[in-house]
């Protein structure tokens, strides 16, 4: 209507759209089909048979569809080479039934996060840069700048996507100041690195890791990456103010431990600077709905603090997906029967 006025500030209730051949003024309720009109329009256009010839070849595809490879065997066959799909180590040690569930025992600090730290910051989807792990591993493989694409097309690569945690150009990691992107400090080397070879270091040397984080860590979109990045970078539990609902529901699935400071308590008034280390103990025993647990903070001075967490396991079903290794495991095991 708007279009045929030529103007947008038109009252059409009340106003015309214009004037017809003899001059006449012309409403929108004059020209307007009436619900009738519309049902024999459709009537006479859209049949039972228009449908079955449109969808009659819609699985068949193009040429270069139909003369795509097939492989033989009845599972998927991986391409080594693919810089888009790989398979991920998320099954990797799942037998048919879970480890017990252990303490966390000399754990170092791998990110110190500040107030509402997004799940994008934590796992971006946006541009892929050259000059960080993710970028780095498309071009040892060959693969140039202008074909690297973003992180939200490359999610089916766990080894990009692992690159790419906590890799945000705005993410600003306490442990770093100074820095911007996925940096953080090694301890006890006090060298500065990329996140992602900060953990292959602390993974090479059997180091367990934690986060640290403030209040409303994980807000934002769901992110599923946020989570399984968290996971598969070595990270045994995330300790913060408060934890966004469907990122702590994440990190369960994940077989990630959520963990609260107590009200009051948080790591600015403990005066954490990520050169500790951390022992949470009471997980290998009955674990129970929104338990707490007792952490041990140990300073690089040999000092020590004594605090309890929350955990935020807050139903049975976290409790048996944490205990289970995460959700894809438990899921694995209740195909199994193995429950």
């Amino acid at each position: 209507a708007y279009a045929i006025a030529g103007v947008l500030d038109r009252d059409f209730t009340t106003e015309p759209l214009g004037e017809g051949a003899d001059g006449a003024p012309v409403y929108l309720k004059d020209v307007w089909p009436s619900q009738s009109e519309i049902d024999a329009a459709i009537a006479g256009a859209v049949t039972p048979d228009l449908y079955r010839a449109r969808y009659a070849t819609a699985f068949n595809g193009d040429d270069r569809w139909a003369n795509l490879p097939i492989p033989d065997g009845v599972t998927f066959e991986w391409d080594p080479d693919s810089t888009y799909i790989k398979l991920p180590p998320l099954f990797e040690g799942a037998g048919p039934t879970p480890t017990p569930v252990s303490d966390i025992h000399g754990a170092r600090v791998l990110v110190m996060a500040g107030d509402m730290t997004t799940t994008d910051h934590i796992s971006p989807v946006g541009a892929i840069p050259a000059d960080i792990p993710a970028g780095q591993y498309l071009l040892d493989r060959g693969v140039a700048p202008p074909d690297f694409n973003i992180y939200g097309t490359r999610r089916t690569n766990h080894e990009i996507m692992i690159r790419g945690t906590f890799a945000n150009i705005r993410f600003r990691n306490e442990m770093a100041p100074g820095t911007e992107g996925g940096f953080t400090r090694h301890v006890p080397s006090g060298e500065v690195m990329s996140v992602f070879e900060a953990a292959n270091k602390y993974a090479d040397d059997g180091v367990p890791l934690v986060v640290v984080g403030g209040e409303y860590y994980g807000t934002g979109s769901s992110r599923d990456w946020a989570a399984k990045g968290t996971k598969l970078l070595g990270i045994r539990a995330v300790i913060a103010e408060s934890l966004e609902r469907i990122h702590r529901s994440n990190l369960i699935g994940m077989g990630v431990m959520p963990l609260e400071f107590p009200k009051g308590v948080t790591r600015k008034t403990l005066g954490l600077t990520g050169d500790e280390t951390f022992d949470i103990t009471g997980l290998d025993g009955a674990l129970t709905p929104r338990m707490t647990v007792a952490c041990k903070i140990t300073r690089a001075d040999g000092s020590h603090e004594d605090i309890e967490l929350t955990s935020r396991l807050d139903t049975v079903v976290d409790v048996q997906y944490y205990a289970h290794g995460g959700m894809l495991n438990y899921c694995l095991r209740e195909a199994l029967g193995t429950l």
